[in-house]
């Protein structure tokens, strides 16, 4: 039980909408997306709640992904201002593939230094701000499931994780103004990335986030990514005409379910960190070579042909769409392929026969009363999500992927024997290993014992 038997909680907000010049991230190899236009801005928003005694801050970015280098900058200019130690603060990206990241991903945008310190600096002074704004509230949760609006990419008739979380934050001397909502759902956020993709967005998130406010006038949302690794909104709403309709039939869910939120009673905010050990396979030399190999050739013999069956396989997830990406010039997306394959063998042959196998990442896990938050840093797969749900035992329990760092796609048995972009072509661009099928349970095992480290 806390110390003064209430909640407090404030939240902030600061706008990280690039300035001109940097690139956005995803979607493509070399083909240097910078912004053209601003279709909605971009912005890190931060909740504070605290029991009186434990602080808890999470802070949500509209950017494609962080590193850790970002998380360890950020917490370190928040726990310098407000106390509050790095294990109770929790940074997840939107993951729009219409945003920056800070940390990147080999080939498919670079990171512009001066933006990655300007993004840094806002998130901190929106929790900084946030911390100096706490007052008493009170705080409900409710769930409700949204099914039909998203697929599983990688398999027919695969699993999703369609359960919608929010958690409603209102102020206790003032009960019907509500200061903050949380929205955790996982679904790719890319529906308007593939008609837009010169422009800045937050693409669903942002959707959400504007409608909730607009439900309750004051109120700041924050969007939680939940597990989307292997999820898509569906593809009939990738239109000008239509990208709306996901959002719409969230909000219509959202705003139903928290007319009928169960208060939480107990003020109680706790946090816990970890460490999890996941297992990867080195590269073999051939492996390494075949990339290289293929791509000195084709270079010097300016050779497009029958790339789709090679490098073209595991690349992309669709070949026909990286033509269309380097403006349908096959020629010049075969040669950034060719780029990509060169630069990832370069770096990978300096130490693989010597690397540490055992990739370790953090998790985290935020109580706030009986609504638990768990993060890790991967594009993490709705099997593992539903099997941590199934095995936590808790009331509420929010994803956040994308989260403190990142380690790209963590695949599960099905697309490691696959060979497929997740499995094959995501540790390239991360300079990692590839994982095995032990990595992901190993998260998983991970994750909730972070979840049971704050239930106790």
């Amino acid at each position: 039980m806390s110390a003064t038997g209430i909640f407090q909680a404030g939240v902030a907000r600061r706008e990280i909408t690039p300035f001109w010049g940097v690139e956005l991230t995803g979607w493509g190899y070399y083909i240097e997306r910078e912004w053209e236009r601003i279709a909605d801005p971009l912005f890190a928003t931060a909740l504070v709640v605290s029991d009186g005694e434990q602080t808890a801050i999470l802070i949500t970015l509209d950017l494609m992904l962080i590193d850790e280098a970002f998380t360890r900058r950020t917490r370190e200019l928040i726990t310098a201002a407000t106390g509050v130690p790095d294990a109770a603060i929790m940074l997840a990206c939107s993951h729009s593939h219409n945003a920056p990241a800070a940390g990147g991903l080999r080939g498919v945008g670079e990171c512009h230094p001066l933006y990655e310190h300007l993004a840094s600096q806002q998130a901190a002074t929106a929790a900084i701000l946030a911390w100096k704004s706490l007052e008493p509230a009170r705080l409900s949760h409710c769930s409700v499931d949204v099914p039909g609006i998203s697929f599983n990419r990688t398999r027919p008739a695969g699993v999703v994780d369609s359960l919608l979380t929010l958690l409603r934050i209102n102020s206790e001397t003032h009960p019907d103004k509500t200061i903050a909502v949380v929205a955790n759902y996982g679904a790719h956020p890319t529906v308007t990335t593939q008609w837009q993709p010169g422009s800045v967005s937050r693409d669903i998130p942002g959707l959400i986030c504007d409608g909730l406010e607009a439900a309750y006038p004051g109120a700041k949302a924050l969007y939680v990514q939940g597990a989307c690794g292997d999820v898509n909104f569906l593809r009939e709403y990738v239109s000008p005409d239509r990208y709306q309709e996901p959002a719409e039939k969230l909000l219509e869910a959202a705003t139903t379910a928290l007319h009928h939120a169960t208060r939480i009673e107990s003020p109680l905010v706790a946090a816990a960190q970890g460490y999890a050990e996941l297992p990867t396979r080195r590269w073999t030399r051939q492996e390494i070579e075949t990339d290289r190999n293929e791509a000195v050739r084709r270079l010097a013999e300016d050779d497009i042909t029958g790339w789709r069956e090679t490098m073209g396989r595991s690349m992309t997830n669709n070949p026909s769409d990286m033509v269309a990406r380097h403006g349908g010039d096959e020629r010049k997306a075969v040669r950034a392929m060719c780029r990509f394959h060169l630069e990832w063998t370069d770096l990978m042959l300096q130490d693989f026969e010597t690397r540490e196998t055992v990739l370790r990442t953090e998790v985290q896990a935020l109580r706030i009363g009986d609504l638990y938050l768990v993060a890790n840093s991967s594009e993490f797969f709705s099997p593992f999500a539903l099997d941590i749900r199934a095995r936590a035992d808790v009331p509420a329990l929010m994803f956040a992927c994308y989260a403190n760092g990142r380690v790209g796609y963590l695949p599960d048995a099905h697309d490691i024997a696959a060979k497929s972009y997740a499995g094959y072509q995501s540790p390239k661009y991360c300079n990692q290993f590839p994982f095995t099928p032990a990595s992901g349970p190993a998260m998983v095992e991970a994750m909730l014992a972070v979840i049971r480290d704050v239930k106790d």
